[in-house]
């Protein structure tokens, strides 16, 4: 992790890949709803072939706190979510995506969750007040074996409705010292099984289908998270 930590400072970590049409647009967004904070934006970006990281790195600019790194290739969302925790400043991290299926306007709330003294708070699709707009039957179902799956191998994520959200803030705390598998399309799951922490809340959002681009979802990210799964399940 960075030897750097700034004190009160929450670092927004978002992993991309092809998101040249939404991440401007993002981070403007996080500039408005953040106003106030004292934060950091981390695009963290897998040598998108749209220009993604050029185009991150343009915009960000105008404001001074956003840092884009190019990994020039693709490495896979989790390594791309570990990156970030390991150049971050910041005592708090949020990760979320740049496709907006995950709303900023979230973020104060998470934030206020966090100084209350939560350790994790996750955003959910499946508390009450929370939904899915716009998947297909196949795609639910796909979800719920994914959550199935990780309480049956997992139990540290039995009392949680959304284990596999991408969408969640942590301290710095929580993750200290401990080993990712970096392997699975899911970050959160190593945090709940490996991580440091005692009070963990769920706070509803509606997740909606992406502004732009396309979903990077497919069979590799798939055989992944099986893999991760198995990874923290039966350790060496």
């Amino acid at each position: 992790m960075a030897t750097r930590v700034e004190e009160g400072r929450v670092s927004v970590i978002i992993p991309t890949y092809n998101e040249a049409e939404n991440i401007c647009k993002l981070i403007g967004e996080l500039e408005k709803v953040l106003k106030g904070y004292n934060f950091e934006v981390i695009v963290v970006d897998d040598g998108s072939p749209d220009g993604t990281a050029y185009v991150a790195e343009q915009c960000g600019k105008a404001y001074g706190n956003v840092y884009v790194y190019d990994r020039g290739a693709r490495r896979g969302l989790s390594s791309a979510v570990v990156y970030g925790f390991n150049v971050a400043c910041g005592e708090v991290y949020v990760v979320m995506d740049a496709d907006f299926q995950h709303p900023p306007q979230l973020l104060p709330q998470m934030l206020d969750k966090i100084a209350s003294g939560v350790d994790i708070v996750i955003g959910s699709r499946y508390v009450c007040g929370g939904g899915i707009v716009g998947w297909s039957f196949s795609r639910r179902v796909v979800s719920r074996v994914a959550i199935l799956l990780a309480k049956i191998f997992l139990p540290k994520t039995r009392g949680i409705r959304d284990p596999v959200s991408g969408f969640f803030a942590l301290k710095r705390s929580v993750i200290e010292g401990i080993e990712f598998t970096e392997r699975g399309f899911k970050i959160i799951l190593d945090i709940i099984v490996r991580g440091r922490y005692g009070r963990v809340e769920e706070i509803p959002y509606v997740f909606r289908g992406r502004a732009r681009g396309y979903s990077k979802l497919g069979v590799n990210e798939v055989i992944s998270y099986l893999a991760q799964i198995l990874t923290l399940a039966y350790p060496k």
